[in-house]
């Protein structure tokens, strides 16, 4: 907390500094502008310049608030642009009446020989700009920091991820199932534990090869989910039905890895699957998600471990996109959306 204060102090004491000197190079420039006398009142002069600038700051500092909120350069450079200086037009045009109020309405002071509102004017908009754009050089950089800090934030948890996923699939459970299916297909089936042991192949090799690709494209997770669907239905039999429905043509859109086949053994954790109650599993692919959903049955096994979702909302987080979860009266629906168009 006392580290918090220091620097907060530090930083008020950097901007006193920085707008006095400002406010005295501006004092400067207007004392050698209109030929006045430098110390005969320069505390005065100082003091004037230096509130105005101070106001001038501040007034920026919200403007460039309000701006990022509601108009980014993101959304559009040029709009943004004309907003900013306007808005600065607007601010040296307020502190001109004000000023002027205060100088010739409240002090009485003489119009003779001061400066024309233009003159104020063009010498306002000299003074603010530079402050905006000082402003705008500082969040510029400061956006950049924290790009490059949530991007390796984000190498990080993305390995995390895949760490967790390997030992998810390796984890002794899903191998002891795995072998058992596989046991028995030997003595009854020669050729589906071929195919079994393939499919097994091609599940931990695309698992493996995921250290190297942080995301997928929905071509590559449908590939590599056919897979992990064929060591189901050796595993269940017919005790579920699987269906993919693609409304549009979005599989070179990319997603995290793993993601559907992560939402698919969820379902399976979760609920019942046998050939009286059968686990119906769809997936649909549209223009701005893939839907996930199944029937609700619920399942009384206690082994409820796993990645689960909420490590997949938590991944899609990362990359400022949020997982849509819906539970309806019989129905479990979520809905993924693309990381990259």
């Amino acid at each position: 907390m006392g580290q918090i204060k220091r620097i907060s102090t530090k930083k008020l004491l950097i901007f006193f500094a920085s707008t006095l000197i400002y406010a005295l190079c501006q004092m400067l420039f207007s004392v050698l502008l209109m030929k006045e006398d430098l110390w005969s009142n320069f505390h005065i002069q100082l003091s004037a310049h230096y509130v105005v600038i101070f106001t001038m700051c501040i007034a920026d500092y919200r403007l460039l608030l309000f701006l990022n909120k509601y108009l980014p350069y993101s959304k559009n450079i040029f709009y943004r642009i004309i907003a900013g200086t306007t808005g600065i037009t607007l601010i040296t045009l307020m502190l001109l009446w004000i000023f002027n109020y205060i100088i010739y309405d409240v002090f009485n002071i003489s119009r003779e020989g001061m400066p024309s509102l233009l003159i104020k004017f063009a010498f306002g908009m000299a003074a603010n700009i530079p402050i905006l754009l000082v402003f705008e050089l500082i969040y510029y950089f400061r956006s950049e920091q924290k790009a490059i800090a949530d991007s390796e934030k984000a190498k990080r948890e993305v390995l995390l991820f895949q760490h967790e996923t390997l030992r998810a699939q390796l984890n002794p459970h899903f191998l002891f199932n795995s072998l058992n299916v596989l046991s028995s297909l030997i003595y009854i089936n020669s050729d589906n534990a071929n195919k079994f042991t393939k499919a097994l192949s091609k599940t931990y090799r695309y698992v493996l090869s995921l250290t190297r690709q942080p995301v997928v494209s929905v071509a590559e997770e449908l590939d590599a989910l056919d897979s992990y669907i064929f060591l189901m239905r050796m595993r269940f039999e017919n005790s579920f039905t699987f269906t993919v429905n693609k409304i549009s043509d979005s599989e070179r859109n990319k997603i995290i890895p793993l993601t559907l086949q992560l939402l698919i053994e969820n379902a399976f954790k979760h609920n019942i699957a046998t050939e009286e109650s059968l686990l119906n599993i769809e997936i649909t692919i549209d223009n701005n998600y893939i839907t996930v959903k199944n029937n609700i049955q619920p399942s009384t096994d206690s082994d409820k471990r796993g990645i689960g979702l909420k490590y997949i909302t938590k991944q899609y987080k990362l990359y400022a996109k949020d997982v849509i979860i819906e539970r309806a009266a019989h129905m479990f629906i979520v809905k993924i959306p693309y990381i990259q168009p």
